[in-house]
């Protein structure tokens, strides 16, 4: 059985930063892509960022230049680095691994309303950007 623990998420302030982190535990061995989405109420998931299993990061771009994705070298932990934090970044956000797809369809794919058959998610880890 897979977990994906998600955490780092609290309230901060616009221009703030918080690092997220998920760690991947159980039977979990993956050469796969892992990735960041993200969900705020009432609206639609989003992909957020994603790393394949080349190595190739994706971003939606209304994260670009301001939020950052790694790996540990096992690639069984997830970072997400979020700089200069707004308000419209308050959601939840979410650690999706097992990716069998390019970083670029990963973002697609995670942004669907269901990701079971796709890959693996975790429970989420709450952002508050106040302004």
């Amino acid at each position: 059985q897979v977990q994906l623990v998600e955490s780092g998420g609290d309230s901060v302030q616009t221009g703030g930063s918080l690092k997220l982190s998920c760690v991947a535990s159980g039977y979990f061995y993956s050469p796969y892509g892992m990735g960041w989405f993200r969900q705020a109420p009432g609206k639609k998931r989003e992909g957020v960022a994603a790393i394949d299993s080349d190595g190739n990061i994706a971003y939606a771009d209304f994260v670009k230049g301001r939020f950052t994705v790694s790996q540990n070298n096992a690639k069984d932990i997830l970072y997400l680095q979020m700089d200069n934090l707004k308000p419209e970044d308050t959601a939840m956000y979410y650690c999706a691994a097992d990716l069998r797809m390019s970083a670029i369809q990963a973002l697609t794919v995670m942004g669907y309303s269901e990701l079971a058959g796709f890959g693996y998610m975790g429970q989420g880890t709450q952002v508050t950007v106040s302004s």
